[in-house]
C-alpha cells in the first residue's frame, strides 16, 4: 500500500547549506534504495517535507527523521493512502522557501505552517515548485 505522508518541523540552529547538503545527500541515497520519493521544502527555519512509498517504509523513516537532531517541534500534517505517486522522479526535491519568494509574500502573506491544514501546505507545495527548479 503506498502513502504520502507530510510533516514540519522547525531547524535547531542554523539551516546551512552543509547541514541541508548533509540532509540531502543522506535522503537521497537511502531514498533510491528503499522506493521513497518525495520533496524537502526548506528555508526561514523551517522543513516541510513529503514522503511517498510503501506503509511500513515511509512509517520507519518517519520514526527515523523525528529523532533527528537537526530539527524539532516535528508535526505530522497529512498521512494518505494513494494510487501513485505525485514525486514519481524524485528521491528527494529540494525546493528552498525564500522570505522574497512571491508565493510566501504575496499568495500566503501570514502564512504560519504549524496553523496550517494538510490542504493548505500541499497546495504552498505545489506552488512552490511551479515558481522553482527543484534540485533534485
Amino acid at each position: 500500500m503506498l502513502i504520502r505522508l507530510l510533516y514540519i518541523s522547525r531547524a535547531t540552529g542554523a539551516i546551512t547549506t552543509t547541514v541541508t547538503g548533509s540532509i540531502l545527500e543522506s535522503a537521497r541515497v537511502h531514498n533510491r534504495v528503499a522506493g521513497i520519493t518525495g520533496v524537502l521544502c526548506q528555508g526561514q527555519g523551517l522543513f516541510i517535507q513529503v514522503l511517498e512509498g510503501e506503509r511500513s517504509t515511509v512509517n520507519r523513516l518517519y520514526n527515523t527523521i523525528i529523532k533527528d537532531k537537526r530539527h524539532q517541534d516535528v508535526e505530522l500534517v497529512a498521512i494518505d493512502e494513494i494510487q501513485e505517486r505525485k514525486f514519481p522522479n524524485w528521491s528527494m526535491a529540494h525546493v528552498i522557501i525564500s522570505e522574497s519568494d512571491p508565493i510566501i509574500q504575496l499568495k500566503h502573506p501570514e502564512f504560519d505552517p504549524f496553523e496550517a491544514s494538510g490542504a493548505q501546505l500541499s497546495s504552498l507545495i505545489d506552488d512552490l515548485l511551479k515558481l522553482s527548479t527543484p534540485i533534485n
